[in-house]
């Protein structure tokens, strides 16, 4: 397993190079944007550009789990 002190601090089967690679169950994607918004985000516009993910998937998939994302807070709650 591969460790960066950055904003790509993922292990190398769920982030490859530039573009984040989504994980496919929907608790582990919560988690996991959930973690980046926490620790290196202000917002997830800014998240999804910087990741080049599409934020209405991210939304869609965790809206389909019973989550909504919550400006002030900048989780999905």
């Amino acid at each position: 397993m591969l460790l960066r002190v950055d904003k790509n601090l993922y292990c190398d089967k769920i982030h490859w190079g530039d573009k984040m690679n989504l994980p496919s169950d929907n608790m582990m994607l919560l988690s996991v944007v959930n973690t980046k918004l926490r620790d290196f985000y202000k917002n997830l516009d800014e998240l999804c550009e910087d990741m080049n993910v599409d934020k209405d998937e991210i939304t869609d998939r965790l809206k389909g789990i019973g989550y909504e994302y919550d400006k002030k807070l900048n989780r999905f709650i």
